[in-house]
Parts: C-alpha cells; sequence; structure tokens
C-alpha cells in the first residue's frame, strides 16, 4: 500500500525509513554511480530531506519500503532551482501550483506494479492539493518508464548524452492523467483515493488529540 507520510513523522515508522533510506543508496550511489552522499548508516540523505518534506512510500506487507518518492512545494527551496538552471535555461520554476517530485525510488525486489503506483499516488496527491504540474529531474531510463505507465513530462531540457542524460519535466497533473494510469496499471481510482485518505486521516486525528 502506498502512505503519505511527511519527514517529521517517520520516526514512527523506523523499518519503512531505514529500508528507504538504504534502498536510495543502493539505487543512487550503488546502480546509478550518482555524486549522493550515504552516512555511516548506509543511508542516502541530503539537505532536502531536513526541510521536512512529504515521501510517497509503497510500504510492503512485511513493513518494508517497495518504492519512494520525495514532494516539496515550489515555492520553497527545491533542487530544480538550486542545482538544474542550466536545464531549464536559466528560469525558475516558482509557483503555488506547481510541486516537485524527487529521489524516485525502487527497492531491488520491488513488486510489479509499484512504479505506477507511485506516478499515480503523485498524481492523486497533485489533484487534492490543488496543483496544476508537478516538476523532475530525470536520468535517461525513466521516459520508457513514464510511457508505459501513461504519463510522461513535457521536456524543459536535457544535458549530457546516453546513460549519462538528464532532464528536467513537467507533468500536467488532470482527471484523465489519473484515469490513464489506472487503466494501464489496473489499479482502481477508490484504491489511490482510499491511500490518500488514510494517510492525511491520520494527521488530522493527531491534530485533535494533539488540541
Amino acid at each position: 500500500m502506498i502512505r503519505f507520510i511527511y519527514a517529521n513523522e517517520l520516526s514512527q515508522y523506523p523499518l519503512l525509513a531505514h529500508t528507504m533510506y538504504k534502498d536510495r543508496a543502493a539505487q543512487f550511489k550503488d546502480r546509478l554511480n550518482w555524486d549522493v552522499t550515504v552516512d555511516e548508516n548506509g543511508y542516502e540523505l541530503d539537505e532536502y530531506d531536513a526541510l521536512n518534506p512529504l515521501y510517497v512510500i509503497w510500504e510492503n506487507a512485511d513493513g518494508r519500503h517497495g518504492g519512494s518518492m520525495r514532494v516539496m512545494p515550489s515555492l520553497g527551496r527545491i533542487m530544480t532551482n538550486e542545482h538544474f538552471l542550466d536545464l531549464t535555461g536559466g528560469v525558475t520554476i516558482t509557483s503555488p501550483f506547481i510541486w516537485e517530485c524527487t529521489r524516485y525510488c525502487l527497492a531491488p525486489d520491488a513488486p510489479a506494479g509499484v512504479a505506477a503506483a507511485l506516478l499515480l499516488s503523485g498524481c492523486e496527491l497533485g489533484l487534492r492539493f490543488g496543483l496544476e504540474q508537478a516538476i523532475g529531474v530525470f536520468d535517461a531510463r525513466m521516459p520508457r518508464i513514464y510511457g508505459r505507465i501513461g504519463w510522461s513530462p513535457d521536456v524543459i531540457g536535457t544535458g549530457g548524452e546516453g546513460r549519462d542524460r538528464i532532464s528536467v519535466g513537467l507533468w500536467d497533473i488532470s482527471e484523465e492523467a489519473k484515469a490513464e494510469i489506472c487503466r494501464r496499471s489496473g489499479i482502481a481510482p477508490e484504491e489511490v483515493s482510499r491511500w490518500f485518505d488514510e494517510s492525511f486521516n491520520a494527521y488530522v486525528d493527531e491534530e485533535k488529540v494533539a488540541a
């Protein structure tokens, strides 16, 4: 199932957090050889994880991480504006209706359908939050995956060649996009809505207790 979890709530899911950061290290450092930092615990963490982002995480039945991505509003600090302006022609992306998705990661043993569930959940989040677009940086392997799932971005800019190619793209968020991902993945619209509702109802319940 998918969980939507803010960083400051991850301590409630220690196994999920532990395996997510370990899987990020395995993907970005070991497999892709990106210039990322892995700490003494074997976790891949960066400065944006300290800004209380919202994580969209697939939790396996055993409580371990199956896949995830990190979501942040473009009105605040985002990677695209701070590290990839060369790909946007120097244009800063800042809008209350655009959020950034980064650190899209699949566990080495991710169940079939996790990639689609993550993108579908990102689209659902956008619809619920009243967003119009998502922005993200992706490598050369991802366009094929996006196309298979049925939600491809409009590419703003690209740099590098071959396997080292990096692009910045914008995804339009719409009910039509959600319906197409559901159709291709076989995930019912009611299922992704339930994931969202269960996650955010938990926050509402906690706020009532605190009050």
